[in-house]
C-alpha cells in the first residue's frame, strides 16, 4: 500500500510530531505505517489503526492528536445584490483609487477551505482566463499531487485555463466547491470588478489566487470529538499541509503570500500553544508572509466557563437537551494549581471526587443511565505546561450535568476555564448554564503574529453577537481588531461571521503587501508588522476602551492605516 492510500484510509489514523524521524527510528516504511514532513521538526505519521491503543489523551499524547476545525462563515438573509457597504466602511474602496490604486497586484491571497467555483466570473481576468495559479484538491487521488507532497490532485493555471475554454470545464478540472464557504470566502478577500464594481468588487481584486480544498476528517477523529453527522469537519494535519502548499508560491513567484484562514476550534489551551499553533507562528514571521485569521462564532455558543479556584467547591452546569448527541469538554487549569472533579448526572448518580494520582484514565458508566463519561487527567499537558483534563460524555441523558471541582493545590489567583466543542460539532442543545463570552476565539486566532479578526456589523456599528471575545486564557492581547462580517456580498449571495471579517481582512492586507513589497516600500515585511500596520491603523470609537476583548484596538480602517504611516495622524 503506497503512502499516498494510508494517508486517505479509514484504517490509518495520523499523528502530528513535533520531532524529526530519523532513520533508524522506525522500521522501513511497510503495511503499519507511512510519514511525511511539514516543516523540520514537525511531520505527520499515519500508522495503522490495529497498531495503535484507544484513542484518548492519555494513551495517546494530547498534542500529537489532531484537532479538528469547523467553518466559521455561513448564509446570511437580505439583499442578493452587492453591497459596498462593508468595503466602504473599513476604506478598502479608498485605497483600490488613485493616489494609492492598491488592488493587491502582484500578491498572492491564498484561501484554505472547501474549494472554489473557479468557473464564477468573479475569479477570471476580463479576457477570461483565470486568476487562480493553483487550485490543489486534497480530496481527489485520481491525478499528481503536488510536488512534495503525497496525496491530493494539483491543478495549475495552465489546466484551468483549459477547462474553462472547454464546453464542460469540470471533465478537465473536476474540482468543485459543494458546500460553497470557499467560494464565498475568496469572492470576498479577492473577486474581480463586474461591471467596474458597480455588480461585484472583493477586497483585493487583483491579487493571484491560490486554493487548496481541504479534505474532510476520518471517521475516527469527528467519532473521538462527536462531531454531528453531516458537520463539515477538517483535522489539523490535512490543514498543516496546505498552509505549507499555500505559502510556498512566495518563493517560485517572488511574491508575498497572504493566507486566509475561516475555519475554527473551541478545545485547545487559548493561549497559542499546539503543534498547529506553533507551526503558523513560524510561517507568519517569514518575510512575506501573512497569516489572517478569524475569531469565531462562539461568543454566544455558552460553551465556556470560567471560575475561581478557592476553598469552596465550583459547579459547572451543562444542559443537555432531548436530541443532543454526545460532546467533549476540556478543563484547563492554571499553574501549579492543581484540580480534583466530580460529576453529577441528571438523574442523581454521582461519580465521585477522582483522585487522578491512581491513575490517568477514568471510565465510568452509570447504572440506571447509558451514559459512560471518560476522564482523561494531563497533569503538564506539553504545549503549556498547565494542567488539562478531557471529559468525553458518549449519550447523555438529558437534563442538567454538573462538574464539580476542587483544588487538591490552591494558589492565589487561580482560575479554570471549561471550553465545550464548537456549537457546530455538537449543536445548540449542549451549552453552559453560566456561561462566559470572553476568552472564546477559536483556535487559531491565539497564534501570535497572525491577524487575528472579531466581526461586527457595519450597518449599525455594533459588535456582531455570535463573534468570538478575548482574550487570551493568560491574558495576551487577542483579537488585534474587528472588521466587516455581517452580511457581506460574495458571489453566492451574502453570507456572515467571523470567516467573513477575516477575508475582507485578507483583502486589506493584500493591499498592504502590495505597497510594502511590490512597490518596494518595506520590502522585507513580514506577518508580524503587517499585523502591527492594521492595529496602529485601527479606528478606535469614543466610548470603548482598547485594547478590548471585544474590538481588539478598533475597527479595520485602511485610510487611518495609511494616514499612520505617512505621519498624517488625526
Amino acid at each position: 500500500m503506497e503512502c499516498r492510500d494510508k494517508i486517505v484510509s479509514e484504517d490509518y489514523w495520523s499523528l502530528i510530531l513535533d520531532f524529526r524521524l530519523e532513520e533508524g527510528d522506525f522500521p522501513e516504511e511497510g503495511e503499519l505505517f507511512c510519514y511525511r514532513e511539514v516543516e523540520d521538526p514537525i511531520g505527520v505519521l499515519y500508522v495503522k489503526q490495529s497498531a495503535l491503543p484507544p484513542l484518548s489523551a492519555s494513551r495517546i499524547m494530547y498534542r500529537y492528536i489532531p484537532q479538528l476545525y469547523g467553518l466559521e462563515g455561513f448564509v446570511a438573509g437580505g439583499s442578493e445584490g452587492f453591497d459596498p457597504g462593508p468595503l466602504e466602511e473599513s476604506g478598502i474602496l479608498a485605497q483600490q483609487q488613485p493616489p494609492l490604486e492598491l488592488t493587491g497586484r502582484g500578491v498572492i491571497l491564498a484561501v484554505i477551505d472547501t474549494g472554489i467555483s473557479y468557473e464564477n466570473p468573479v475569479f477570471r481576468y476580463s479576457d477570461g482566463s483565470s486568476r487562480i495559479l493553483a487550485i490543489w484538491d486534497q480530496t481527489d487521488q485520481t491525478g499528481e499531487p503536488p510536488e512534495g507532497f503525497a496525496y491530493g490532485t494539483e491543478y495549475r493555471q495552465e489546466r484551468i485555463d483549459e477547462a474553462l475554454a472547454a464546453q464542460d470545464p469540470h471533465a478537465i478540472v473536476p474540482q468543485r466547491d459543494e458546500i460553497g464557504h470557499g467560494t464565498a470566502l475568496a469572492s470576498a478577500a479577492a473577486g474581480s470588478r463586474i461591471q467596474g464594481g458597480a455588480g461585484f468588487v472583493g477586497a483585493a481584486p487583483d491579487v493571484s489566487l491560490v486554493v487548496v480544498k481541504v479534505k474532510p476528517a476520518k471517521r475516527y477523529l469527528r467519532d473521538y470529538y462527536m462531531v454531528a453527522e453531516d458537520v463539515p469537519a477538517y483535522s489539523s494535519d490535512d490543514l498543516m499541509f496546505a498552509v505549507r502548499y499555500a505559502q510556498g508560491f512566495a518563493f517560485p513567484f517572488l511574491r508575498p503570500v497572504v493566507l486566509c484562514f475561516g475555519m475554527g476550534t473551541s478545545l485547545g489551551s487559548h493561549n497559542g500553544g499546539s503543534i498547529f499553533a506553533d507551526y503558523l507562528q513560524s510561517v507568519a514571521e517569514k518575510v512575506s508572509r501573512a497569516l489572517v485569521v478569524g475569531g469565531g462564532n462562539q461568543g454566544n455558543a455558552a460553551g465556556h466557563f470560567r471560575a475561581s479556584l478557592n476553598e469552596e467547591i465550583q459547579r459547572a452546569e451543562i444542559r443537555v437537551g432531548e436530541n443532543a448527541g454526545g460532546f467533549l469538554a476540556e478543563l484547563w487549569g492554571t499553574r501549579p494549581a492543581s484540580f480534583r472533579i466530580g460529576i453529577r448526572s441528571p438523574g442523581g448518580e454521582v461519580i465521585p471526587e477522582v483522585d487522578f494520582r491512581t491513575g490517568r484514565e477514568v471510565d465510568y458508566t452509570f447504572v440506571y443511565e447509558k451514559t459512560r463519561v471518560t476522564l482523561n487527567y494531563i497533569r503538564n499537558e506539553r504545549n503549556t505546561g498547565d494542567e488539562l483534563i478531557v471529559m468525553r460524555f458518549e449519550r447523555p441523558s438529558p437534563g442538567v450535568w454538573s462538574v464539580y471541582v476542587s483544588g487538591a493545590r490552591t494558589v492565589p489567583g487561580a482560575v479554570f476555564d471549561i471550553w465545550l466543542s464548537p456549537r457546530q460539532f455538537i449543536g445548540d442543545e449542549i451549552y453552559f448554564l453560566m456561561p462566559s463570552p470572553e476568552i472564546t476565539l477559536t483556535m487559531p486566532a491565539y497564534v501570535e503574529d497572525a491577524v487575528t479578526v472579531t466581526a461586527y456589523n457595519s450597518q449599525n456599528g455594533s459588535f456582531f453577537y455570535q463573534s468570538g471575545q478575548g482574550f487570551s486564557r493568560t491574558g495576551g492581547i487577542k483579537p488585534d481588531l474587528a472588521a466587516p462580517g455581517v452580511g457581506i456580498s460574495t458571489a453566492i449571495g451574502p453570507y456572515s461571521g467571523s470567516a467573513m471579517a477575516a477575508a475582507l481582512t485578507a483583502g486589506a492586507a493584500a493591499q498592504l503587501m502590495q505597497w510594502c513589497v511590490v512597490e518596494d516600500n518595506a520590502p522585507f515585511v513580514s506577518g508580524r508588522e503587517i499585523r502591527g500596520y492594521l492595529s496602529r491603523g485601527a479606528r478606535e470609537e469614543r466610548a470603548d476602551e482598547y485594547p478590548s476583548r471585544q474590538w481588539g484596538y478598533g475597527r479595520l480602517d485602511m485610510r487611518k492605516t495609511f494616514d499612520e504611516i505617512a505621519g498624517r495622524n488625526s
